[in-house]
């Protein structure tokens, strides 16, 4: 029996440790950007399909029922900037609870999730966050800290997950 549960561990490991859809990749239009970090991609055979960055979390927007955080409509207007209405790579990695795509955005080769972080527009989200991205977007988080980039201006920012549960009792 201590076979059984090794081996069912193992496996367990195994599929926590790896994204949970097939590398795959697609090319679309960036055709709208909802904050910092979920964008609309149209493309041949896709229709139209939500994209939350991969292994980043932005300030949180205004929502109609919510407040938003500081920095979370900068955080949308930079992502306009570099996306709106430009073709992309989108190098999915999962699917998230609320079932839109998990990817990593690249804009002529550019890793759009890394830049983000790296202008303090967006956490690392370390919760979610497995190599080879890891190490490199917590290490564009520091540094961003260090040269107090976006974000990083303020002394003590929220994180968007800490926001997000403490807005879950404000909801109508």
């Amino acid at each position: 029996m201590s076979r059984w549960l090794l081996t069912g561990i193992m496996v367990l490991l195994a599929h926590l440790a790896s994204p949970a859809v097939a590398a795959e990749t697609l090319q679309g239009m960036v055709k709208a950007v909802y904050d910092g970090d979920t964008v609309v991609l149209v493309g041949r055979g896709m229709g139209r399909l939500t994209v939350r960055l991969y292994g980043i979390d932005a300030p949180e927007t205004r929502k109609p029922h919510l407040p938003g955080q500081p920095f979370g409509s900068q955080a949308k207007r930079v992502l306009m900037y570099k996306l709106l209405g430009k073709e992309v790579v989108a190098e999915l990695v999962e699917r998230d609870q609320y079932g839109r795509s998990v990817a990593v955005i690249k804009l002529a080769g550019r890793d759009i999730n890394a830049e983000m972080v790296a202008e303090g527009m967006a956490w690392a989200y370390r919760q979610y966050l497995v190599a080879p991205y890891a190490s490199q977007y917590i290490n564009l988080e520091e540094q961003a800290r260090r040269l107090r980039r976006g974000l990083w201006r303020d002394a003590n920012p929220e994180p968007p997950w800490e926001f997000r549960r403490g807005q879950k009792g404000r909801r109508r």
